[in-house]
């Protein structure tokens, strides 16, 4: 920053100035004047020195602090510019920090999803969430993985937790997926205790419902809700959540269960596209030759 001189240190300066040719001058007369003239002169110089001696201490005490005010005015503004420099250098340490802690949870994310993969029994493809859109009309999501990546229509998509929904639109980079809150998705589930089936439904409210469970169910409010297998989109035993609410009107064949997902839509950063995996393994009864159904859980 250039340095500037205040207005009151030129003034200061010219007076000291004016002072010096004023004594210059004086002496110059002492010395080529008259003997006599230099008497009188150095008699009335006795004095004027005297007289000019307070005006030029003062003038040199208001130099002095003047100076000395200007150099501390100089250390306060260099002080304030490395304080400056300091606050943006603590914004962009504060901007770092926060994108490593976003790339943090980001790993974290991941990490349980790749975790959760090496052990599923079937073949996933993990994702990234770049888009959400809630609305009225859809609720939907947008990864960054597509046709290039070997992803397709009506594959379904999870998270370790549970089951998200299905993508509905694949371009060559991008997919959209729809969520199991939103109406326009339904995949078959099933009560994991009583094993009575029916269809899981989003409403336009946002919430899921479990329709067409049978009217004799002994369905109960808790109890875990998972996919029933009978769709080529998901596996069985995949989570989808708790049955939270059952209602049945007089004039209703069926109950209807409201069920609570068992993953927060709002809070994923990643999911899992389920691109391929084995029906349920039938085994052979040794006494009959009959089969028997796969367990709950299995591929």
């Amino acid at each position: 920053m250039p340095r500037t001189e205040p207005s009151s240190l030129p003034l200061a300066t010219g007076l000291r100035r004016l002072l010096l040719v004023v004594g210059i001058l004086f002496l110059l007369l002492v010395l080529f004047l008259p003997r006599n003239s230099q008497e009188w002169l150095g008699q009335v110089g006795g004095p004027l020195a005297l007289i000019l001696e307070g005006p030029l201490r003062v003038m040199a005490s208001i130099q002095d602090s003047v100076t000395g005010t200007w150099d501390h005015y100089v250390a306060l503004q260099q002080v304030w510019e490395e304080n400056q420099d300091l606050q943006r250098q603590i914004q962009e340490l504060q901007g770092e920090q926060n994108r490593l802690r976003e790339h943090a949870i980001l790993a974290l994310e991941f990490q349980k999803l790749s975790l959760y993969q090496e052990a599923a029994p079937m073949v996933t493809l993990p994702a990234r969430i770049i888009g959400r859109n809630v609305s009225n009309w859809y609720r939907a999501m947008v990864i960054d993985k597509g046709t290039h990546d070997g992803i397709r229509q009506e594959m379904g998509v999870i998270t370790d937790a549970g089951v998200v929904g299905r993508v509905v639109r694949v371009n060559s980079t991008t997919s959209i997926i729809l969520l199991l809150s939103d109406p326009n998705v339904a995949i078959t589930g099933m009560i994991q205790t009583s094993r009575d089936e029916g269809i899981i439904q989003g409403t336009p409210q946002g919430t899921i419902q479990m329709k067409y469970l049978p009217p004799l169910s002994s369905v109960q409010v808790g109890d875990a809700v998972v996919t029933s297998g009978l769709t080529d989109d998901f596996p069985r035993g995949l989570r989808i959540g708790k049955i939270q609410q059952i209602t049945k009107a007089a004039t209703d064949l069926f109950q209807l269960g409201e069920v609570t997902p068992i993953v927060d839509f709002s809070k994923l950063e990643g999911v899992l596209v389920i691109t391929s995996f084995l029906p349920p393994i039938s085994t052979e009864s040794p006494t009959s030759g009959g089969t028997l159904p796969a367990p709950a859980g299995s591929p």
